[in-house]
């Protein structure tokens, strides 16, 4: 390593600093003052022709050699002008020295933050060299720039090193930096064991010295029990930051606020916002976000609306946080409304907004709007693409989705990552596109369950069970769910009952807690009349206290939400509902010759037997709808479980009675019942 000697600088310093300046060639002679004994040769600075000097230091040249006013303060500010292009900062500092200005402690940390720019380490150990030889290596502030060097280049460890030799009285900043370095490098474990020796216990074991805390220091190990999950860690530092004094300050209360919803606390994070005496965009975009995450979507929904309330404008990552809740058949006017909100306020439309404005539109039904802003979208990534192509999957266009992923692929300009291939997989699943399915599986280099699992459930739905097993057997994954699950979508569809019943008790075995496997063992007794063997099943989930899914259906009229279960009759209009559908189900089997399936699916089968045809929740959803709306209004109505056989076909032949369309979503995917038909082309 060069370092700078009593009479000047070494050669070796000069120029591994001048090897980092990739751009300057020539070399200018030196010009030095009187005020110090540098002595340096023509060879070691570079030249740079003036027109490609920067304004600041041309005139900085101009400027004649003068003790008061070509000083170190000055170069120091000409420094901190140019500290956005390090190659320039370097050279100003290797001019500085050679007109033999010394550093002082502002100089250093200002070169030092530059040299981590730089592809290699080497312009930054020599200006550690420069600080030993300056007097400067116990400076504060130069050895916390040198941590932040050596922690980017070398690692946490090394930077520990640093910072354990050269810090005689160690401080807050110091501490706090140790302890972001650990968390960059994913050690949260460290981190927070780094801020206890920053706040160690006092004699008594509990007393701490808080004094040396601040609020970047509190936020600093937040972020680190947010990674870890600690929740209990995460309230003994917020009983820190409350005995400090700093809780109320912005961002530790931001940062308690991340911290409990990183933890899934969403009751202790919500006690954080509400106790909050400043709430920035931060605070709002991350508790609404929160909700959404964790199911909250209403909520989520009201606190966005309090927000531009409170006069607080919201950006693209707020707008893109509360979008997933609108992604619902029954909250789809708040998602046009939020759209409407960010065009007539111009709210950043960058990438992220787009994508999840695509994506509310999809799983709200409304795919028109969906490609209307693809298609408009001036920069597209693999994200935009994936979610139009699983969108069209979802709405029982499988092509479409399919030659949408072709066109990504030919343009070359978009990564095919494992989410791509599973969109592709899941919209030739819907088309039943084998071949094209095989095809696109082969270019996947290390497939994973999901891709396993849809191409079985592609196998099966085809009805081709040799092809499934074999394929099952030569990738070994008959011990997944997932795989289980797909094989069980094709059974079903071509009532292999024999398989199906296989598949069901194999499921059992994989997931014996799971009341879901023990309803499709009683749905496939019942759809053979074995009640006796629904009878022992049902005992044995009493027994095992397991609590099998409810269905429920509801639909939105006039901004009210409408639930309806099973066989109920507890809305006030559930005399006029039940009459529509009994007029319904006359005339269908008398102009249709409707005959009622008894395919039970996923629901409470006793409940279900019991009221067929009339009783399902989704058949009720529909009859309210018709007799609430006017004559050719399009209804949407949102399923629990998956929707059954009997459901489906009364559905598509209500439709063509009605004369109108009819959009139903469960679980699965969109059905849309229109003229006596439905997208998903009676497969699902």
């Amino acid at each position: 390593m060069g370092v700078i000697v009593q009479s000047g600088i070494s050669s070796a310093s000069s120029s591994s600093i001048r090897c980092c300046l990739q751009t300057h060639q020539k070399q200018q002679q030196p010009h030095t003052s009187g005020q110090t004994n540098f002595q340096v040769s023509s060879a070691t600075l570079p030249k740079l022709n003036s027109s490609k000097l920067p304004t600041a230091v041309k005139v900085f040249e101009e400027i004649p050699d003068s003790g008061n006013i070509n000083s170190t303060y000055a170069w120091n500010n000409l420094i901190k002008t140019h500290l956005g292009d390090h190659h320039y900062v370097l050279f100003i500092y290797q001019n500085m020295l050679l007109r033999g200005f010394g550093p002082d402690k502002h100089t250093l940390p200002r070169i030092l933050t530059a040299s981590r720019n730089f592809d290699t380490l080497c312009p930054g150990k020599q200006i550690h060299a420069h600080a030993l030889k300056f007097g400067f290596g116990s400076d504060k502030y130069v050895i916390t720039a040198l941590m932040e060097m050596y922690g980017l280049f070398e690692g946490a460890d090394i930077a520990r090193r640093v910072f354990e030799q050269f810090f005689s009285q160690k401080n807050s900043v110091s501490w706090t930096l140790m302890a972001r370095l650990y968390s960059r490098e994913d050690k949260p474990g460290l981190a927070i064991e780094t801020f206890h020796q920053m706040v160690p216990l006092g004699a008594s074991g509990e007393d701490r010295d808080l004094s040396v805390l601040d609020a970047v220091a509190l936020s600093t190990v937040l972020v680190a029990c947010g990674r870890l999950k600690a929740l209990q860690e995460g309230k003994k530092i917020h009983e820190i930051a409350r005995k400090s004094g700093l809780e109320s300050d912005v961002l530790v209360s931001n940062s308690l606020l991340k911290m409990y919803l990183d933890c899934g606390s969403i009751k202790d994070a919500r006690l954080v916002f509400d106790c909050m005496r400043e709430k920035d965009i931060i605070s709002w975009t991350a508790i609404l976000r929160g909700y959404v995450k964790n199911g909250g979507f209403n909520e989520g929904l009201k606190l966005f609306r309090l927000m531009i309330l409170e006069g607080i404008k919201p950006d693209s990552l707020t707008v893109s946080s509360v979008l997933p809740a609108c992604s619902r058949l029954s909250a789809q006017k708040h998602g046009r409304e939020i759209h409407a909100y960010m065009l007539r306020n111009h709210v950043d439309s960058n990438i992220v907004t787009q994508n999840a404005l695509i994506d509310m539109y999809m799983k709200s039904g409304c795919t028109e709007s969906a490609s209307k802003i693809f298609d408009r979208m001036s920069e597209k990534d693999t994200i935009s693409w994936t979610v139009m192509i699983l969108g069209y999957s979802l709405h029982g266009q499988g092509k479409v989705g399919v030659d949408l992923f072709e066109k990504m692929k030919n343009m070359g300009t978009v990564e095919l990552d494992d989410s791509a291939y599973v969109a592709v997989l899941c919209a030739c699943n819907t088309a039943r596109m084998v071949e094209e399915g095989m095809y696109y599986f082969k270019f996947i280099r290390k497939p994973k369950i999901e891709h396993y699992s849809i191409m079985v459930s592609l196998l099966s739905r085809s009805g081709l069970f040799d092809k499934a097993r074999n394929f099952i057997d030569e990738h070994q994954i008959e011990w997944h769910k997932e795989v289980q699950r797909g094989l069980l979508a094709g059974c079903r569809i071509h009532k292999n009952t024999k398989m199906a019943k296989r598949v069901i008790e194999r499921l059992t075995e994989l997931e014996p807690l799971n009341a879901e496997n023990y309803v499709l063992l009683l749905n496939m007794y019942a759809s053979n009349s074995k009640w006796d063997d629904v009878k022992n099943v049902r005992e044995m989930i009493r027994d095992m206290a397991l609590r099998p899914k409810k269905a429920y259906s509801w639909i939105e009229i006039h901004n009210k939400l409408h639930v309806f279960e099973v066989g109920d009759v507890s809305h006030p209009r559930s005399e006029r509902i039940y009459y529509e559908l009994h007029c319904l189900m006359e005339k269908m089997k008398e102009e249709e010759g409707f005959v009622p399936d008894k395919d039970f699916s996923m629901h409470d089968v006793d409940e279900e037997r019991e009221c067929i045809p009339v009783g399902h929740s989704e058949m009720l959803a529909i009859s309210f709808g018709l007799i609430s709306t006017n004559p050719g209004t399009t209804l949407h109505i949102t399923k629990s479980l998956r929707v059954c056989r009997n459901c489906h076909s009364s559905a598509k032949i209500m439709s063509k009675i009605v004369g109108r369309e009819i959009i139903l979503k469960d679980p699965d995917r969109f059905h849309h019942f229109k003229d006596g038909i439905c997208s998903c082309e009676d497969f699902w």
